[in-house]
């Protein structure tokens, strides 16, 4: 059994960062920030936004056959991960759409899911995402979608929840097994990017990592050392996540 000193830890390296936004928030541009050499899955044909980084490699997802890829993928991941520092999964929302579309195609109309297909999805995207989360020295950003549903009270208020768009049975595993969550928003009078990293009933986010609330975008790999703004403010920027009441 190995033990580790507190003190060997370090909060920035080796994290796990999962962020969500709307499509053309800017979610793959975050790999402009990172620092050292960064390979990107590219699963939603999103990463010509990188085009001209000298340290930014990028593997094309299989969105065809999505299963046989991420198998082959996580058979090789080790050995493709050695000459890098920084590993970005873009983006996991795709990736279950596409899964679906897939085992649509092997049921018995040709088209339709199965009601085992669910089930599966379970248990396969958490082995898929636990092993990826066990790659040793490399630090990992995952990126979904959004989605958006309305909440209401039991006195009748009403207000938007944000999340990650993944089903909700595996939204809260991978959840836990990340360091850093948030939701990446714009300013529509500056255009400016921020990050929520407080969660609350209206916005799924955490933070482990340090004091943060949120941030601006272009500071979220800082850990320790980048600005915090308020969450709040960040929130007001947009009107999201402020209560109504029901008419």
């Amino acid at each position: 059994m190995k033990i580790k000193k507190a003190t060997d830890l370090k909060r920035d390296k080796d994290w796990r960062i999962m962020i969500y936004a709307k499509p053309g928030t800017g979610k793959t541009s975050l790999a402009r920030y990172l620092k050292g050499n960064t390979l990107v899955l590219d699963m939603d044909d999103s990463t010509k936004v990188l085009a001209g980084l000298p340290n930014v490699d990028i593997i094309q997802f299989d969105r065809v056959h999505p299963h046989e890829f991420i198998t082959k993928f996580i058979n090789e991941a080790s050995d493709l991960i050695k000459n890098y520092d920084n590993l970005v999964i873009d983006n996991i929302s795709s990736f279950e759409k596409d899964w679906f579309v897939e085992r649509g195609r092997t049921s018995k109309n040709g088209i339709s899911n199965e009601i085992q297909d669910y089930s599966q999805w379970t248990n396969y995207f958490a082995r898929i995402m636990t092993t990826i989360y066990l790659l040793k020295n490399i630090n990992i950003l995952v990126t979904a979608w959004e989605n958006q549903r309305e909440i209401t009270t039991e006195r009748g208020q009403t207000f938007n929840q944000y999340a990650p768009q993944i089903r909700d049975s595996v939204r809260d595993n991978l959840m836990g097994l990340t360091d850093i969550v948030g939701r990446m928003i714009i300013n529509p009078d500056t255009g400016n990017r921020g990050i929520i990293l407080e969660g609350n009933d209206a916005v799924y986010a955490k933070n482990r990592l340090d004091n943060r609330t949120a941030t601006p975008a272009e500071e979220l790999f800082l850990i320790g050392g980048g600005n915090n703004v308020s969450a709040k403010a960040v929130s007001k920027q947009t009107g999201d996540g402020k209560q109504k009441t029901s008419s």
